[in-house]
């Protein structure tokens, strides 16, 4: 296993949320991978994360999209339909965060209950 950070190259970008399925498919289109997609709640600036990590196959690259939405509104467009594997992650930021993935096909929970109305990784939560 080689070192990225030693001996490869990360790109770390942020985006706005309108363009993070352009950028998505600009990495499609060079041979990337879907890594993971994931939440952060920056609950002091008011906003949600998401952060999606890609990694080439055969480089030692590694990439990270970034972009934020407000807390009041926390929507952007899913990027399923370029990596079919996005969909299992938007789905749990979806229930964890309660980030919306517009055009996602099905954002069902998939660990906490069906009628849950709660997202428990928002900095927030009260159990």
């Amino acid at each position: 296993m080689v070192d990225h950070a030693a001996k490869g190259f990360h790109l770390d970008a942020r985006v706005r949320p309108a363009r993070v399925v352009a950028a998505a498919a600009l990495l499609d289109q060079n041979g990337f991978a879907m890594d993971a997609v994931t939440g952060v709640d920056w609950i002091a600036e008011n906003e949600m994360e998401v952060v999606y990590d890609f990694f080439h196959p055969a480089h030692v690259w590694r990439v990270v999209v970034r972009t934020r939405v407000p807390r009041s509104q926390p929507e952007v467009p899913t990027i399923s339909e370029i990596y079919p594997g996005a969909n299992w992650h938007e789905r749990e930021t979806h229930e964890f965060f309660g980030i919306a993935f517009l055009g996602h096909p099905n954002l069902t929970p998939l660990l906490l209950p069906e009628d849950a109305t709660y997202h428990p990784l928002r900095k927030d939560f009260v159990a």
